[in-house]
């Protein structure tokens, strides 16, 4: 199964005449001067139709890793993100109090946020903020867990 779609996949990409589709009779040329002696065009082809199925594979598995991989902009802007719904949470649970309600649905909300993973920064003044913000949160989660049990 998976090998057929890597095979789809390298069909779309390279189209059906790229480099795995059958080599015609043509002699072995050279390549920059180079030549192995004794060897025949037919090993040729079939060597150069081998090396080319195993780096298809190679190219989708680097294609496939970049797409994981995710670079320092991205996890800054992430936690950023993070923050600041943290930030707009701990609003919402201020206005909700201030109203005279009891705010469980900012709390919920707020327990969910906090719960989600936070990505790390390689910037100790942006780390430090972020923690900030988390034991903001943590705390105002503590205090309504509080008030619940003593109700």
């Amino acid at each position: 199964m998976v090998r057929h779609v890597l095979e789809s996949f390298r069909m779309k990409v390279t189209g059906p005449s790229g480099p795995s589709a059958p080599q015609t009779s043509r002699p072995a040329r050279a390549a920059g001067g180079f030549s192995v002696p004794g060897a025949s065009a037919g090993s040729s082809a079939s060597a150069t139709a081998s090396a080319a199925s195993v780096s298809g594979v190679a190219d989708v598995g680097a294609l496939m890793a970049l797409q994981g991989v995710e670079d320092a902009t991205e996890r800054r802007r992430r936690a950023i993100r993070r923050g600041g719904c943290l930030l707009d949470r701990l609003d919402e649970l201020k206005l909700a109090l201030l109203s005279g309600e009891a705010g469980e649905g900012a709390l919920e909300r707020l327990s969910r946020t906090l719960r989600e993973e936070r990505p790390e920064d390689a910037d100790p003044g942006l780390t430090s903020v972020l923690n900030q913000i988390d034991l903001r949160a943590a705390v105002e989660l503590a205090k309504a867990d509080l008030r619940r049990n003593a109700a």
